[in-house]
């Protein structure tokens, strides 16, 4: 296990220095798996505090965990180096928030993906279900086979509900057509492993699919890869993912942890920060489907009409969406 020391010296913190007005509040960030690059879930979060860094000159400390041991000794590193606020990104860091949250009650943290009930602690999550149901709808709108696939990360409610949401998505559009499932694995390894990704990604394409959406961090980018290189269509998430694959990509359902993470620092600076649970859905404009130059080719006219009114529906209460419930 790293000594905490060296787990001192490894935290790294950003270049930019403290403004005189800002050296009393100190933001911080731990990331979960796959590290800040994954080009999915914690580069979402990490743009988020390099936003808040541009705009308002302060640095902010971060980490980034290689072993499960990591999420609780850096936090508690970064609290008695004097950090503010400290967010953690993803729903495996919930427990050791819990713990170090009620070591430093003066702290502030805040948890992406999971619900922690202390009086200084927020929990932030998303009904990923409603983007997902629009990202099935396009699926099933651009099929040619009748058939698409979803490959999911870690096997947890959380993929679930990407899961249940895109089925729901397809259906709503043709009840006939058969969505593929396949889950990466039950360790936090699912969310690196391009490979495997890959693999079920082809497998789908093998039975017919022509479009597979992934929730499943950096494995994803194998499936994507994949459909790129059979001349079929993926559908990224969490960040825009269109850019990958130019006319590849259909579109992705992003999840903006950017927003989180930025209004988190933001408010924890101004003294708004509240504890408690927040949900953000397509009403919060915390998560939507991408439409840019990257997959403009094809989202047609018609297909957006159709997205445009499923959004406005599912936002008035219309389209139900069904919230994933463990059995």
């Amino acid at each position: 296990m790293i000594s905490l020391r060296r787990l001192a010296a490894l935290i790294s913190i950003a270049c930019v220095a403290l403004s005189a007005s800002a050296k009393d509040f100190s933001p911080a960030i731990v990331y979960d798996f796959g590290g800040k690059f994954d080009r999915s879930f914690n580069q979402s979060a990490s743009e988020g505090a390099e936003k808040f860094k541009k705009d308002t000159g302060i640095a902010f400390r971060e980490f980034e965990i290689t072993n499960a041991a990591q999420r609780e000794q850096a936090m508690v590193q970064l609290a008695r180096r004097g950090a503010t606020v400290i967010v953690a990104v993803g729903f495996t860091q919930a427990s050791a928030v819990e713990r170090v949250a009620k070591q430093f009650p003066a702290v502030k943290f805040t948890l992406i993906d999971a619900v922690v009930d202390l009086p200084n602690v927020q929990s932030v999550n998303f009904r990923e279900q409603e983007s997902s149901f629009l990202c099935g709808m396009a699926a099933a709108l651009v099929s040619k086979t009748g058939k698409v696939g979803f490959v999911g990360g870690m096997d947890i409610p959380l993929i679930r509900k990407f899961a249940l949401g895109y089925t729901e998505g397809v259906h709503y559009v043709n009840p006939q057509d058969e969505v593929f499932e396949n889950m990466t694995g039950t360790t936090p390894a699912a969310w690196g492993d391009p490979t495997k990704g890959a693999e079920l990604a082809k497998s789908q394409f093998g039975r017919g699919a022509d479009v597979v959406f992934h929730a499943a961090g950096a494995t994803g980018i194998g499936v994507m890869q994949a459909a790129k290189d059979a001349g079929l269509l993926s559908i990224g998430c969490d960040s825009n993912q269109n850019y990958l694959h130019p006319g590849s990509v259909l579109t992705s359902a992003v999840k903006r942890v950017d927003v989180a993470v930025y209004k988190a620092f933001q408010a924890a600076k101004d003294g708004t920060w509240k504890p408690g649970q927040l949900v953000l859905g397509l009403a919060e404009e915390g998560v939507d489907y991408s439409l840019d130059q990257y997959n403009r080719a094809l989202i047609t006219p018609e297909i957006e009409a159709r997205l445009k009114q499923a959004k406005a529906d599912i936002i008035s209460g219309k389209i139900k969406v069904t919230e994933y419930k463990v059995q």
